[in-house]
């Protein structure tokens, strides 16, 4: 699958300190220890709707770690997926009446487009979820085959993981049974389902239906993947048996990452499947949870046709700490905007405070968990000094747009 047109990254002076980042499963910042090359696997979208500020606010965390590590000098080998076969894309297209691959189609290419506006650096690989079943079915017959997997009694086809085959289950989201369970019935699973050995075991390949798209999965029979070995197996496929960061929303903490973790420990032998499970906030609108189900999802290219800058919006997103829940207002998107301005009119200013030590404070505070709050400080202080006529270092306005460019991802020309 194509992935969106990438941009030229400027280079910077020196180089970036190491990042540490919020690790999931040791409720704790820890310092990113990359090999050389940076490894990082990004859960992408179900492409049956427009991109929303909760899929933006995500990429954009993502791509703030990638820009840190390659300030740092690390080759970064991303990989992102597109679940482009799944339960709620063929409700959509039923509901709908559309076909599910127009869908699937249309949406991901608006993905693409949002993704460019927003200067997101590009995945090194962009993978589809059906362009990966070939290899996710003979994976899924590996764990039947070693007793980690077996098949339902009724005939349907399906077979389930059993996480008695992984003993750390759990270790990742730190959450009680109870609420695993919980959270297994509200985000796609079916703890109640019988026949199931245990009720948070996870679907890994679904037995054709009437009616449904299925492929050929030799001696599984006809079918389709499920969603959690999906990622399991396109991340072992391009990145090896560990990855630096698996990244996603909140959201994904369980039942979807605890799962595909546990399905990549057993195929590999190794643990953890990841150095640090890293998990970005939830965007709200005006006060309340944005949710398909609510009808109030605000769309990138909605705000983009209604005149809002891409870089007004990036700003607007990184105002808050990634790790942090937080809404989208009037006010929200305003000040995106109002520092957007403010950053570009001190970008041309004659001169300024000492640039490589603004580079440095920014540099700091981005290594630190991508502590956006304290960068974006440190940028509105100098945009102050600058316009007020603070400053005699003539090569500082050019660095600040290089280092807003480099780190934060936005353009202050053009």
């Amino acid at each position: 699958m194509d992935s969106w047109s990438g941009h030229e990254v400027p280079r910077l002076p020196g180089a970036g300190a190491p990042l540490a980042l919020f690790d999931s499963a040791r409720r704790a910042v820890a310092p990113t220890r990359p090999a050389g090359r940076a490894t990082m696997y990004v859960c992408g979208i179900t492409p049956y709707d427009a991109t929303h500020l909760g899929h933006a606010a995500t990429m954009i965390t993502f791509d703030l770690a990638q820009r840190a590590w390659r300030d740092a000098g690390h080759y970064v080998d991303y990989v992102q997926n597109v679940t482009d076969i799944d339960d709620p894309l063929l409700q959509r297209a039923a509901r709908d009446g559309e076909d599910w691959v127009v869908l699937a189609m249309r949406e991901t290419a608006l993905f693409r487009e949002d993704m460019e506006a927003l200067r997101i650096i590009p995945p090194t690989h962009y993978v589809g979820a059906v362009e990966s079943i070939p290899a996710i079915a003979e994976q899924v017959r590996k764990l039947l085959d070693g007793g980690a997997a077996y098949r339902l009694a009724d005939g349907t086809g399906d077979v389930y993981f059993d996480i008695a085959a992984a003993p750390r289950f759990g270790y990742e989201s730190n959450l009680s049974r109870d609420q695993m369970l919980t959270l297994s019935a509200e985000r796609g699973g079916d703890p109640t389902r019988p026949g199931k050995r245990d009720p948070l075991d996870p679907l890994l390949w679904r037995g054709a239906r009437d009616g449904e798209p299925a492929w050929d999965g030799g001696l599984l029979g006809p079918g389709r993947p499920g969603w959690h070995i999906e990622c399991a197996v396109i991340a072992l496929g391009l990145l090896g048996d560990r990855v630096d960061v698996q990244g996603g929303g909140n959201d994904l903490l369980f039942p979807h990452h605890e799962c595909s973790a546990a399905h990549a420990e057993w195929l590999t032998g190794q643990a953890p499947f990841a150095s640090h499970y890293v998990h970005a906030g939830m965007i709200g609108l005006n006060g309340e949870k944005m949710s398909k189900s609510r009808g109030n999802l605000a769309f990138v290219s909605r705000l983009r046709a209604d005149g809002v800058h891409p870089m007004a919006l990036r700003l607007a997103l990184i105002a808050g700490h990634y790790r942090a829940d937080r809404q989208w207002t009037d006010d929200v998107r305003k000040a995106g905007q109002q520092r957007w301005h403010r950053w570009r009119e001190a970008a041309r200013a004659d001169a300024g405070p000492f640039g490589a030590q603004l580079l440095a404070g920014v540099r700091s505070r981005l290594a630190d968990d991508l502590d956006t709050p304290g960068a974006l400080a440190l940028l509105d202080e100098w945009s102050d000094q600058a316009l007020a006529g603070v400053g005699t270092d003539r090569d500082a306005p050019a660095l600040m747009a290089r280092c807003c460019d480099a780190l934060l991802g936005v353009r202050l020309g053009g």
